[in-house]
């Protein structure tokens, strides 16, 4: 049976927020995803650049969504990127927040192939600043990746952690128990874990970062095999070798320091793997470290957000509902659609 909605398309998008908004003017699409898409913005009164992330208002401003929001609205932190505020044009929930202008880290080491062990340190050491203040926060990721951090305009340019979509709090969220991730990156006991049981998110977040780690200085991750490409089991063979700890490391090219670090945090065992304290005594983790980095999270700052809870509560109950206009378009969308295929169907039986 068909269903009625609509996929977002960079033009409608684009017009909307500029139709909608007073505040933001549309420049382009700079990202996508199942989620919909986000936009470059710039403030009218200011010329700031912004990024905002629009949710096609309904069934997709979840509570998964709410959490994003909320978790992300409290974090205040230079490599965490910034949030500004919530907001609702007609079509869509809109998330506005820092602009990093030269994208995500994936785009940048594919760029590159791989990094040196000098500039993967460099982010890395940013990376366990921001995720070590997240987790003091209370906050836990569950989708630490490449793609989920951004690059600014710098030099040498900034990390800086984004999408907070799986993430959980500790105290006003339930224990984490769901298998949620992106696979490459899922730590075994995520893998593994049963209806009914938790895991300790915040060591299955630094599998996640020692992943990370190998991504940016190998160019590939380390539980994924060229051989699987295409091949319907590939997800199960990758995940019988994140469960076996199956990946060698390329010896000959990483230096002894870092091959340990990267063994430590990919340990099967979340209480033998290394912990966020450790990692940042760790030898090849100290190398090079800019004088006062070790001490930025030694007072925590929360965010000072322009929106208060209970309005950020509002504005997401608001989105659920999707304006009357949107439904007859929706519903005059999928009577043209039945219409034209009855049409084909009757032009085939002639």
């Amino acid at each position: 049976m068909a269903t009625l909605g609509r996929s977002p398309n960079d033009k409608s998008e684009l017009e909307e927020l500029e139709r909608d908004s007073q505040k933001y003017r549309a420049v382009q699409v700079v990202g996508k995803g199942a989620y919909g898409v986000v936009v470059l913005a710039r403030e009218r009164a200011t010329d700031a650049p912004v990024a905002i992330k629009m949710i096609m208002r309904g069934g997709k401003t979840n509570d998964r969504v709410e959490r994003e929001v909320l978790n992300h609205r409290m974090l205040c932190h230079p490599h965490v990127i910034r949030f500004n505020e919530v907001f609702l044009t007609a079509g869509n929930l809109c998330i506005a927040m820092e602009y990093a202008e030269r994208g995500t880290l994936l785009s940048y080491v594919q760029a590159r192939k791989r990094l040196t062990e000098d500039e993967a340190r460099h982010f890395f050491q940013q990376l366990m600043m921001g995720l070590d203040y997240c987790h003091k926060m209370g906050v836990v990721s569950r989708d630490i990746k490449l793609e989920n951090t951004l690059v600014d305009g710098c030099n040498p340019p900034n990390l800086k952690i984004c999408d907070f979509g799986y993430s959980k709090h500790e105290i006003f969220h339930s224990a984490p128990s769901s298998r949620v991730g992106t696979p490459s990156y899922l730590a075994p006991e995520i893998v593994t874990n049963k209806p009914g049981f938790s895991y300790k998110a915040k060591i299955s977040d630094i599998w996640s970062c020692g992943v990370f780690l190998y991504a940016m200085v190998v160019g590939k991750y380390p539980f994924d095999r060229a051989q699987d490409k295409g091949k319907s089991n590939r997800l199960y063979n990758l995940l019988q070798r994140i469960v076996k700890v199956d990946y060698e490391l390329p010896t000959g090219d990483l230096s002894p320091a870092l091959c340990d670090l990267i063994d430590r945090m990919l340990k099967y065992d979340p209480d033998e793997r290394i912990t966020i304290g450790e990692i940042m005594n760790h030898a090849w983790f100290r190398e090079k470290i800019p004088a006062g980095l070790l001490e930025m999270n030694q007072q925590l700052r929360i965010a000072k957000c322009r929106q208060g809870e209970e309005a950020i509560k509002g504005i997401l109950r608001e989105s659920l509902k999707v304006p009357e206009i949107e439904v007859d378009a929706m519903i005059d969308e999928e009577e043209a659609r039945l219409k034209e295929s009855d049409m084909e169907q009757d032009s085939y039986e002639q």
